[in-house]
């Protein structure tokens, strides 16, 4: 049995530096690996990252994260991820590890996810450049959790960590018309081919906390959903326990 606590949407910043150490001490004592889903700052700027690099770096228990939009922002991406990179996070950008969990393997593929919308409202592969940009770097995305998910094949848990949605099943809640830009259901062709045991995101704070791609479970882990600092799954092997504890 693994234990995995998951967290979306932390947004560290200076004002928030108490509430994120607090959070970051205890759960180790509640978990044996911690999955972060994209948004680890606030307008990614380097000093925020440095506020979650103090809390989480050096932790006993290992830590993996991808980036989110607001990492992006302020077009410093890879200095916050080299800033949480030598704090000793895993920082997972459109890649697979594996940790070694209470005798077992568990495969973790990361990556940011991308917009592109769902089934009726679709962004196509069609028109301007530019709209088409956006097109092929949601099939990049696409492209790397095949990838990933082919690498882990032999764990016996896998988990698929992203930021945006693959389905609209955790967006209910958010406005219909906003669905477009939170996730896109492309990202869920290589999860509904190579079932994971589970899917975790973020980015939708108004959204639903439980959906699925077929017999996948997926879970909107933003804090701003779970309403708790970190949610804690048990896994084994295709089984998903979800923990009452915060």
């Amino acid at each position: 049995m693994a234990r995995i606590a998951a967290a979306g949407d932390v947004h560290a910043s200076e004002a928030t530096r108490e509430r994120i150490a607090a959070a970051f001490s205890a759960v180790e004592r509640e978990a044996d690996l911690v999955l972060l889903a994209g948004d680890l700052t606030t307008h990614g700027e380097p000093e925020q990252a440095r506020v979650l690099a103090e809390a989480a770096g050096g932790l006993r228990v290992p830590v993996a994260a991808v980036l989110g939009n607001h990492d992006l922002h302020s077009g410093r991406g890879d200095e916050v991820a080299a800033i949480l990179r030598d704090a000793g996070l895993h920082m997972l950008d459109r890649a697979a590890t594996v940790f070694e969990v209470e005798g077992r393997e568990v495969g973790v593929v990361g990556a940011k996810g991308f917009v592109g919308g769902f089934t009726g409202s679709q962004l196509p592969d069609f028109g301007e450049p530019l709209l088409r940009r956006v097109y092929a770097e949601t099939s990049e995305e696409v492209a790397a959790i095949r990838r990933g998910l082919q690498e882990v094949a032999h764990c016996p848990i896998r988990i698929v960590l992203l930021h945006y949605a693959p389905t609209s099943d955790t967006l209910h809640g958010e406005p219909e018309g906003i669905w477009t830009y939170l996730g896109c259901d492309r990202l869920a062709t290589p999860i509904a081919e190579y079932r994971p045991d589970v899917v975790l995101h973020g980015h939708a704070h108004g959204g639903s906390f439980e959906g699925a791609i077929g017999e996948v479970p997926v879970y909107n882990v933003a804090v701003h959903v779970t309403g708790r600092d970190f949610y804690v799954f048990d896994l084994e092997g295709h089984e998903v326990e979800v923990e009452t504890r915060a």
